[in-house]
């Protein structure tokens, strides 16, 4: 058997999933992890920030990082240590809520706020270097404009209301929900000419234009016109939000914060720490605003001082092409990466029945000793963009797969129903695919041999194995949920909450329980603490053999008929696994 560290740096396999994906809340996963099914399973669990308090974004929209009462308690992790599982956690270092204690202070005390400087005004940082428009809104110059990275269409702003009636944007890269209470006919109680009958009309006009998200500066208020800026501030003051904040790294209280955050995810358990969206938090006029150099480097180091004080280690979340080298960049730094590039690789390993480019990635993680964390479903979509190439300098450095293959992985899983994420430029066009979005079962066709298939590969990578907990028991896309989620619902498609009967019904299957078979194996085995070879073989096949001393594993796989044979030493006797 591994020893416990040796496990949490090296491979023991994690669990990823909300603290309400199984049940109803974290006792209900911590249940099953504590059925006999699951034992020497799992060394480590991810579990998604709806740990702590928050209100977007299934969680990337903290408002605080104190436990999320409703969802998860101290017995929880009481219970999870018991089992000798270490958690993961995230610090989203980018934004914090609109609800947040220090936005609340900022949107209640205006330039008195202690938290004036804790957020980016848009219009104080683009002053000196662009033009209001008629909405007040500083434009940066077009030179500046054209660099920014976007991650949705428009200025990344959010025209935040304050207590003098006055509203101002903030910097607010990520999601934003603006909403507006339906009104009633007390809410046009100061409007003293108007007859009920117009009263009700206008209210009907209204709130239909509420219901259908229309512009409500085109409404007509026939012969009523006259008020029409009235009621349209009677509009504005029925208007409620969420953002998630751009924090402004400049001020010394974000690192007060991250300094009192790193501290507290130490006390609930955490081994390692997930950096989301790290590479937006530097910002300057001139740069893309995406990992700035060397500004991102010099906050990494900042941060990483203060990890290192907590014994917390980093895992910088990022994607970007592979032609831009970034991940070999942070690698060299000594920081974890995650491994983005396998679950495209593997989806066009077993359709296209070829081991070229999963072994090239492979060989290339060995050669430059990268610590990585990989995966192949995940709460976000399956990423393509970070197949890319990229060129640098004048210089075209070439992706890990071509820009047809990736198309092809792209429209395989969208016929299969996945749902598309895409990037812009400041004017809204759409300038590259980012992610698709779906589970990696449905992905795969709904193919119970290349889902189990697809997991030995991955237990075989060089790595620590991260497992979405609905790959697992061969989740299917949930169109329902993704649909209801609106706009933003397409990560829904691959959320499913899972309840004990289905985790009862689960544990009665093959691909469940031969998935577990083979995670127990990675996770147990010293082999894994060993040195990883892979052999050559036919283009259709892979052979990967790890070795540690006197014990072994290895899995010799077939990619066309999807059949594998798993063998294994421990304590000197042979095991052969067939599938």
């Amino acid at each position: 058997m591994q020893n416990e560290n040796s496990k949490i740096i090296s491979n023991g396999v994690m669990l990823n999933s909300y603290p309400d994906s199984i049940g109803h809340k974290l006792s209900d996963t911590v249940n099953m992890l504590q059925n006999e099914a699951f034992k020497d399973v799992f060394s480590l669990f991810y579990v998604l920030p709806t740990f702590f308090n928050s209100d977007l974004d299934r969680g990337f929209s903290v408002i605080d990082y104190n436990l999320n009462k409703e969802l998860v308690s101290k017995a929880d992790l009481i219970a999870l240590e018991k089992l000798n599982i270490k958690l993961k956690f995230d610090i989203v270092l980018n934004h914090l809520s609109v609800n947040s204690p220090q936005f609340k202070d900022l949107l209640l005390n205006g330039e008195k706020s202690k938290y004036k400087d804790f957020f980016i005004n848009w219009n104080t940082f683009w002053q000196e270097n662009g033009t209001k428009n008629e909405d007040g809104i500083v434009l940066p110059k077009e030179e500046f404009l054209t660099k920014l990275f976007m991650r949705k269409s428009g200025l990344p702003i959010l025209k935040v209301p304050f207590p003098d009636g006055t509203e101002k944007p903030y910097w607010n890269t990520f999601y934003q929900e603006i909403n507006y209470k339906k009104i009633t006919l007390s809410d046009l109680h100061s409007f003293q000419k108007l007859s009920n009958l117009d009263k009700e009309d206008i209210c009907k006009k209204i709130n239909k234009a509420i219901e259908n998200k229309e512009d409500f500066s085109t409404l007509s208020f026939d012969n009523n016109d006259n008020l029409k800026s009235d009621i349209l501030k009677l509009i504005e003051t029925k208007k409620t939000f969420l953002g998630q904040m751009d924090v402004n790294a400049k001020s010394e209280l974000v690192w007060d914060f991250y300094e009192e955050t790193l501290a507290k995810v130490k006390s609930f358990g955490c081994k390692i720490l997930r950096l989301d969206a790290f590479a937006y938090l530097h910002k300057e006029i001139g740069q893309t605003n995406f990992f700035n150099k060397p500004g991102t480097w010099n906050y990494l180091d900042r941060i990483n001082e203060i990890a290192k004080k907590n014994d917390l280690i980093l895992l910088p979340e990022i994607h970007a092409e592979y032609g831009i080298n970034l991940h070999d960049e942070v690698a060299k730094k000594g920081y974890q990466i995650y491994d983005f590039f396998l679950p495209g690789l593997m989806i066009h390993t077993l359709e296209k029945s070829s081991n070229k480019a999963i072994i090239t990635w492979a060989k290339e993680i060995i050669a430059k000793g990268y610590k990585t964390v990989n995966m192949l479903g995940c709460h976000d979509g399956i990423p393509v963009l970070d197949l890319k190439g990229k060129e640098v300098n004048g210089t075209y450095n070439k992706g890990l797969l071509e820009d047809t293959e990736i198309e092809a992985i792209m429209n395989t899983i969208i016929e299969r129903g996945g749902r598309v994420k895409n990037l812009y430029d400041p004017s809204g066009n759409k300038i590259s695919y980012y992610q698709v979005n779906a589970t990696f079962f449905s992905a795969l066709g709904e193919d119970e041999k290349k889902l189990l298939l697809a997991r030995a590969i991955q237990m075989f990578m060089p790595g620590i194995p991260q497992v979405w907990y609905l790959d697992l028991f061969a989740g299917k896309n949930n169109y329902a949920a993704a649909d209801k989620g609106g706009s933003g619902g397409h990560k829904e498609i691959n959320r499913t909450t899972l309840t004990n009967k289905d985790i009862e019904e689960g544990l009665k299957k093959d691909i469940v329980l031969n998935q577990l078979k083979i995670m127990r194996l990675r996770n147990t085995s010293n082999a894994f603490l060993g040195n990883i070879k892979i052999n050559n073989s036919n283009e259709n096949e892979l052979d990967i053999i790890w070795e540690n001393d006197k014990e072994f594993a290895q899995l010799k796989a077939n990619l066309t008929t999807c059949t594998f044979v798993i063998t294994f030493s421990e304590n000197e006797i042979t095991t052969k696994m067939n599938f």
